[in-house]
Order: structure tokens, then sequence, then C-alpha cells
């Protein structure tokens, strides 16, 4: 029996450097407001006259849970390679293959139910341009 030695994380620079952004970005309105407080001294200064437990952390979630950001998912990598090849062909027109494989990734990331269509336009401009732009982020 071979052995294989195991190298470590395997994914790209580009997709841990852009999960890492993900995990910091503000989930609502609470988090917003969090980090306003923060850059303003406002949090301080009310830890400071309430003390520790001044009922920060219970705002922030609850503004969190009624006032949510919507983020999507995280791509996968072999999505994220997927994407790459379809973007960097820069092609006039998506195969229905392409379409379904796009679609796939879409509904998951996006948490949606979009269905085939044979509108070039409602695909370019609903999930496509999406995708593209959740695939550049990625790459900034």
């Amino acid at each position: 029996m071979i052995m294989t030695e195991f190298k470590g994380d395997k994914r790209s620079k580009e997709y841990k450097a852009w999960k890492k952004n993900y995990d910091k970005a503000s989930k609502g309105v609470g988090d917003t407001v969090e980090k306003i407080t923060k850059a303003t001294g406002i949090k301080k200064a009310v830890k400071f006259l309430a003390g520790e437990d001044c009922g920060c952390d219970e705002r922030k979630d609850k503004l969190n849970y009624l006032f949510p950001y919507e983020r999507p998912l995280c791509l996968t990598e072999n999505e994220f390679n997927y994407l790459s090849k379809i973007f960097k062909s820069k092609k006039n027109q998506i195969t229905p293959i392409e379409q379904t494989e796009l679609l796939d990734i879409y509904n998951r990331v996006f948490k949606d139910k979009r269905e085939l269509t044979s509108c070039g336009s409602c695909f370019l401009n609903g999930v496509f341009k999406r995708l593209e732009r959740i695939y550049k982020e990625y790459n900034e």
C-alpha cells in the first residue's frame, strides 16, 4: 500500500483571500452599526459608562436578524474553476449544457430556484451578470 503525503490546503490563494474577506463582511445592519460605533469611539464610551455588559451584542444580533444583508454562499473551488473557464473564454453564446451548469451554481449560491430559459437577455441580465460579479469579487 502506497501512502501519499498530505500537503495541506490546496485551494487557490485567490479563494483563500476572498473567503477571509467574506467572513469579515457585515451580516446585517447590526454589524454595520457596530463598525460605525467602533470607528467613532461611541462603543468605547458606552462600555465605559454602562460597563462591559451594555447590551450591544444583543442589539447587534437583533438588528442582524431583523435587517440581514443578502449574502450569497461561497463558491466551491470547482464552481470557481468552472466560472473561470466560462468568463475567460468571452464567448458570445452559452450552450444549453453551460446554461444548466451556470443555473446550478447560481441557484445554490443565491439560494434561488431559477429555471432554464430561452430568453437570452433574461439569462444574461439575471443569472450571468450576478455570477460574473461574484466571480470578480474572488479576483479582487
